[in-house]
């Protein structure tokens, strides 16, 4: 199917296209929303539904279900189109929502965590399909753009609104109250979806009779290992609770996610190899170093500094807002950070950063240092990702941009979700009562960042020592679906979570 021609004036806002922009924007929004409101009132809730054993679960859980959604939704929108799989994914999304809101134990709250991981990581994939088949490749780039800033917003506001709505009524408000808000935003794009089903109906007659190409089959190996993967993260977080066998649990279930996370991946990533490997290593590691102390910030301070929610939300605040700060500064000053010097601040950043928050934990400090380390623990960061998407795409070829860009994105979740499950098992097994269990998970993720600093020189193999960072350059794709017009893209970040095979078949300028 192609997209005809708007007219000239049509923007994303213009009365065509305002309902699906809405609609999209808005579902994009919840879902961000969800991931930060979560982490802002997750002490709440593990206090409450006497959890605290499995409060890693709670995080590490929907990150590796989300695998499962993305691959499932890439598959399934390349045989019929994104309409089923996106109602699908809302679906399953809003089930989640609605468990984790209505639960009075912790076991039912953890069962809705794990679908709306699994709908969320769904809804993102068949939103960008959506979006290709039903927008002009013209406003593809400016579309995508509102994807980003629906992303950041809620990292900024948030952690707050989150925490003002469990300390004003009840934190199982803050996953009912997003209901009602996703239903609203289907409706906005229910007639795109429509229009788009039509077609998909049209195509369907048309493959029956021989005149259209066949459809793409079911990749049922690909989605497998992104199950046993997921399995693998779950199994490592429950490790905890085995009493004196959980350590061998643990390291069997580290093992087998291993073992099926490599056919989602670029070969060598699990090794040494440098270039390729070395940037979705790299992407691995530093995101299980920042996601796996970052839970642990709120909880630090709500548990032993008696912060409400909203207090506490700050912290997350100050390391979205440095985030953005860190990805502005790089993308304005180019080459003048070359990829080797930001490939080793990140996690040198990173590893003083964590460093406060144990000394807070330790000697009992001031908990606005704390609040101060994690602002400053954004920084690094934002610097480095777009660098990643930018080298993913200098390291790949027409005939595996796809690949290579969604392992960029498969790489995060499953190195967060690891470090979430070991996280866990350590803070659940901690032998020593107060600040220990956060003593020992800030000294793990700090670890992390001493490995990340490690191999970030891998990363570099194989291109010039500065490649120029041009994130936000239109690169124009080709889906596998020959049905599916251009799809156009303004980075690496948002091909990553096309999870079929798709060909890169130009680079094209900014239009004017």
């Amino acid at each position: 199917m192609s997209v005809s021609p708007s007219p000239a004036q049509d923007s994303l806002f213009s009365r065509r296209f305002l309902s699906v922009t809405l609609g999209a924007c808005a579902l994009v929004f919840l879902g961000a929303f969800e991931s930060m409101a979560v982490t802002t009132i997750m002490p709440v809730i593990s206090a409450d539904l006497n959890g605290q054993s499995l409060y890693a679960l709670a995080f590490a859980g929907p990150l590796a279900t989300g695998i499962i959604g993305m691959v499932v939704a890439g598959n399934w929108a390349d045989r019929s189109g994104p309409t089923r799989p996106l109602l699908a994914a809302v679906t399953m999304f809003t089930i989640g929502l609605i468990a984790s809101g209505l639960a009075t134990a912790m076991f039912p709250f953890l069962l809705g965590r794990l679908a709306q991981g699994m709908g969320g990581g769904a809804i993102t994939v068949a939103l960008y399909v959506m979006v290709a088949r039903a927008l002009p490749p013209r406003l593809h780039p400016p579309m995508f753009a509102c994807f980003s800033a629906a992303w950041v917003l809620p990292s900024l506001v948030g952690p707050v609104i989150a925490g003002f709505v469990a300390d004003t009524w009840s934190w199982h408000w803050v996953f009912l109250g997003v209901v009602v808000l996703v239903v609203c935003a289907l409706a906005l794009v229910t007639p795109t979806l429509r229009r788009l089903s039509a077609s998909e109906h049209t195509l369907r007659a048309a493959d029956a009779d021989g005149t259209a190409p066949v459809r793409a089959a079911w990749d049922a190996p690909r989605i497998l290992w992104a199950t046993l993967a997921a399995v693998s993260v779950l199994t490592l977080s429950l490790a905890g609770e085995q009493g004196p066998g959980g350590l061998v649990v643990a390291v069997v279930a580290l093992a087998i996610g291993l073992i099926a996370v490599r056919p989602l991946l670029p070969a060598g990533v699990l090794g040494l190899r440098r270039g390729l490997p070395g940037v979705i290593r790299m992407r691995a590691v530093v995101a299980a170093t920042f996601f796996g102390a970052e839970i642990y910030v709120p909880y630090l301070l709500i548990e032993h500094y008696d912060f409400s929610p909203t207090a506490a939300g700050f912290a997350l605040t100050g390391g979205a807002v440095s985030w953005a700060v860190g990805s502005a500064l790089q993308g304005r000053m180019g080459d003048r950070l070359p990829n080797a010097f930001i490939a080793r601040s990140a996690p040198i950043i990173a590893f003083v950063a964590i460093g406060g928050l144990f000394a807070v934990a330790l000697l009992h400090l001031s908990p606005w240092i704390a609040l101060a380390a994690w602002t400053v623990a954004g920084l690094g960061v934002g610097m480095l990702y777009p660098r990643l998407g930018v080298l993913t795409l200098a390291h790949s070829t027409p005939t595996n941009q796809g690949f290579n860009s969604a392992a960029l994105t498969i790489a995060d979740s499953f190195g967060s979700a690891i470090s979430l499950a070991i996280a866990g098992v350590l803070f659940s097994s901690a032998l020593i009562g107060g600040s220990g269990p956060f003593l020992l998970v800030f000294a793990f993720t700090a670890a992390l960042a001493l490995v990340a600093l490690a191999i970030s020189s891998r990363m570099l193999g194989g291109l010039p020592a500065s490649v120029e960072p041009t994130p936000t350059m239109p690169v124009t794709v080709v889906p596998a679906d020959p049905h599916t017009g251009p799809i156009t893209l303004i980075s690496a970040e948002e091909i990553a979570v096309h999870t079929g095979t798709i060909t890169i078949v130009s680079p094209t300028q900014p239009e004017d």
